[in-house]
C-alpha cells in the first residue's frame, strides 16, 4: 500500500474506534457492559444486527464464492425477510418482556436449568468456532497485500479487538457496527465502480451480462429438489428460513442486540430494517464476484490466487511442473481474451455469436482444469488441501485498485472483521458469565465482580478464537464454512425455542431430550450423508419439536411462560 493508503486506513480506523469508545462512557455496570442499559434506538441496532453478520467474510468469502460459482449463493438469503417478520411477531416479545440478559436465561424460566445450560453450551461451541473463522478473514488481506505471516496477523488482530471490546462493552461494539455498516455500503459502491472502470472501454453493461451468462454466472435460481445440491430455491427458502430464524432468534450475538433497545417497538423496527436491506446488499456483493469473473476475461488472472502457496511450490522440486501449468494457463487465457474481445465486437455488429461462445466455453473448461491440476499439485507439496477462493478479491485489490481507494477498501474490510469479532466476543462473554458463572458458581457476587469476570471471559474467548483461526484456512470458502459450522447446531437450538414459544405443554424433560436427539441426528447426517448443510437446520428443528411434543405434559397442564 502507498502512503496515502496508510493515511486513509489509519484515519478511518482510529476515528471508528475513538467514536465507539466515546459512546460507551454511558455504560453502567454489567447491564451496561452487555446490554447498553437497554437505551438504544432501532437504527443503531438494525445496522449492528446487519454488521454482525456482514463481517470481512462477506467481502472476501462471498466475492470469492461468486467468482467461482456465480450468483446462486443469493438463494441462501431469500428467506431472511420472512424470518424477520416471524421473529418480530413470535420471538422478540418473549425475550424483551422477560428482561433477560441472554436468550438461554429465558429457557430456565420456561423449562429448567439443565435445558438452559445445554443450549448455552451449544451456543458457546458453535459461536466460538465461528469467531475463529471471522478472525481469519482479515489475515488473508494482509498476507496478500503486505506479505505478512498469517499467524502473526491473526494474533495481532485478535489482541487489538479483545482489548477494545474489554474497554467498551456492547455500546462501543454497536456504534462501531453503525459506522462500519455505512462504510460497507460505500465500499460496495466503490468496488463496483472501480471494476466497471477497469474493463476495456468497448465493454458495456450488456456485454458484461452476456459474458457472465455464457457460464450462467448471473443465474441465481435453481429449482432442483436434490437435497445434495447446496444452493437451490428450496434449500434457500426452507433451509435458509430455518437458519435465519435460528441465527437471528436464538443466537446470543443477535438476541443481545435487540435486548439493548429502549422499547419493544424499537427491537422490532431494527429487524424490519434488516428485512428490507439485507438481501439487496448481498446481491451487490455477489455481483462484485461475478464482475471479477468477467474482468479476468480481459486481464490475466493468477493461476493460483494464494501467493504463499505459489511460493511454496515454486521452491520445491515440483516447480517445473507448476511452471508448465502456468505457461499453458497464460496461453489459454490469451486465446479466451481474444475470443471475448471478438465476441464484444460481434455483439456490436450483429454477427453470429455461437462459434465464439463455444470457443470461450472450451477455454473456460481448460482453464478450470488447469486450476484444478495446480491445486492438486500444491496440495501434494504442502501435504494439505489447497483452496484459494478467499484470495480472489484481495489479489484484485492489490493489483488493480488505485492508491487511496485501496486504503479505503482495506479499512472497510478490517472494520468489518473487527466489528463482527467484537460482537461475537461480547455474546460469548455474556453467555459464559450469565448462564454459567453467575448461575452455577457465584450467584451472589457484586456487580463490580461480575463486570471484572465478564472482561476476563472476553479475554478467554479471544484466545480461543485466535487458536481456531490458525486452523480456519483449511476450511475452504469462508462464507460457507461459517454457516456450515453454525448449521450443525442451529436447527436443534431453534427446536427448543419453538417448543418454548409455541407448545404450551412442552416441558424441560422433552426439550432436553429432544435437543440431544436433534444434535445427534444432525451430526449423523453431516458425517454419513451428502445432504446439503442448509437442510441440517430443518432436520434439527423438526426432530427436537417432535420429541418435545411426544414427551409433553398431560392434558390440562400448562408450563410457565414469561411473555
Amino acid at each position: 500500500m502507498s502512503g496515502i493508503d496508510w493515511l486513509v486506513f489509519a484515519l478511518y480506523f482510529g476515528g471508528v474506534v475513538s467514536f465507539a469508545y466515546y459512546q460507551s462512557r454511558k455504560n453502567v455496570g454489567v447491564e451496561g457492559f452487555f446490554l447498553a442499559n437497554r437505551r438504544l434506538g432501532w437504527g443503531a441496532i438494525g445496522l449492528s444486527v446487519m454488521a454482525t453478520q456482514a463481517s470481512a467474510i462477506t467481502y472476501i468469502g462471498t466475492t470469492g464464492q461468486a467468482f467461482s460459482e456465480g450468483m446462486g449463493f443469493v438463494q441462501f438469503y431469500l428467506a431472511q425477510p420472512i424470518a424477520m417478520v416471524i421473529l418480530c411477531v413470535v420471538f422478540v416479545p418473549f425475550f424483551y418482556r422477560s428482561r433477560v440478559f441472554t436468550a438461554y436465561e429465558y429457557l430456565e424460566r420456561r423449562f429448567d436449568a439443565k435445558t438452559r445450560s445445554l443450549t448455552a453450551f451449544l451456543f458457546l461451541m458453535s459461536r466460538g468456532l465461528a469467531t475463529g473463522i471471522v478472525l481469519y478473514a482479515p489475515a488473508i488481506v494482509l498476507s496478500v497485500i503486505m506479505g505478512w505471516d498469517e499467524t502473526s496477523t491473526i494474533v495481532i488482530m485478535g489482541a487489538i479487538t479483545v482489548a477494545y471490546t474489554i474497554m467498551g462493552g456492547i455500546t462501543a461494539v454497536i456504534w462501531t457496527d453503525v459506522i462500519q455498516m455505512l462504510m460497507m455500503f460505500l465500499g460496495i459502491g466503490v468496488a463496483l465502480a472501480v471494476l466497471f472502470s477497469s474493463l476495456p472501454p468497448t465493454v458495456g453493461v450488456g456485454d458484461i451480462m452476456y459474458i457472465g451468462g455464457i457460464q450462467e454466472m448471473w443465474s441465481s435460481i435453481d429449482l432442483s429438489w436434490d437435497p445434495t445440491n447446496r444452493y437451490t430455491l428450496w434449500s434457500g427458502m426452507i433451509g435458509g428460513l430455518f437458519l435465519a430464524l435460528a441465527y437471528f432468534g436464538t443466537d446470543q450475538s443477535q438476541v443481545q442486540r435487540y435486548l439493548t433497545a429502549s422499547s419493544l417497538k424499537q427491537s422490532r423496527l431494527s429487524l424490519i430494517f434488516n428485512a428490507f436491506f439485507k438481501v439487496p446488499m448481498q446481491v451487490f456483493i455477489l455481483a462484485i464476484g461475478v464482475l471479477l469473473y468477467v474482468f479476468y476475461h480481459f486481464e490475466r488472472p493468477p493461476l493460483v490466487f494464494h501467493a504463499a502457496e505459489v511460493a511454496q511450490v515454486e521452491s520445491s522440486e515440483r516447480a517445473p511442473e507448476y511452471r508448465a501449468l502456468e505457461t499453458r494457463h497464460g496461453e489459454v487465457h490469451e486465446l479466451r481474451r481474444t475470443a471475448t474481445l471478438e465476441l464484444v465486437d460481434a455483439r456490436a455488429t450483429g454477427d453470429d455469436l455461437e462459434p465464439l461462445k463455444r470457443a470461450i466455453t472450451e477455454y473456460d473448461a481448460e482453464l478450470a482444469g488447469l486450476r484444478q491440476d495446480s491445486r492438486a499439485l500444491i496440495a501434494e507439496v504442502r501435504g494439505s488441501s489447497s483452496n484459494d477462493v478467499n484470495y480472489v478479491f484481495p489479489s484484485y485489490l492489490i493489483s488493480f485498485v488505485p492508491a487511496g481507494i485501496l486504503g479505503l477498501l482495506i479499512a472497510v474490510i478490517f472494520a468489518a472483521a473487527m466489528s463482527s469479532l467484537d460482537s461475537e466476543l461480547t455474546a460469548l462473554s455474556s453467555a459464559t458469565v450469565i448462564d454459567f458463572y453467575r448461575r452455577h458458581f457465584k450467584p451472589e457476587a457484586s456487580d463490580a465482580h461480575y463486570l471484572f469476570v465478564s472482561r476476563m471471559a472476553t479475554l478467554g474467548w479471544g484466545v480461543f478464537a485466535v487458536l481456531f483461526a490458525l486452523y480456519a484456512g483449511q476450511l475452504g470458502s469462508l462464507i460457507e464454512a461459517v454457516n456450515e459450522v453454525g448449521s450443525i447446531f442451529y436447527g436443534s437450538l431453534l427446536g427448543v425455542f419453538t417448543l418454548a414459544f409455541l407448545v404450551k405443554r412442552a416441558n424441560g424433560r422433552g426439550a432436553f431430550i429432544g435437543l440431544i436427539v436433534g444434535m445427534a441426528s444432525v451430526l449423523a447426517v453431516s458425517l454419513f450423508t451428502d445432504i446439503a448443510w442448509l437442510w441440517y437446520n430443518v432436520l434439527g428443528t423438526a426432530i427436537v419439536v417432535l420429541v418435545g411434543f411426544l414427551l409433553r405434559g398431560p392434558p390440562g397442564e400448562t408450563q410457565p411462560s414469561t411473555a
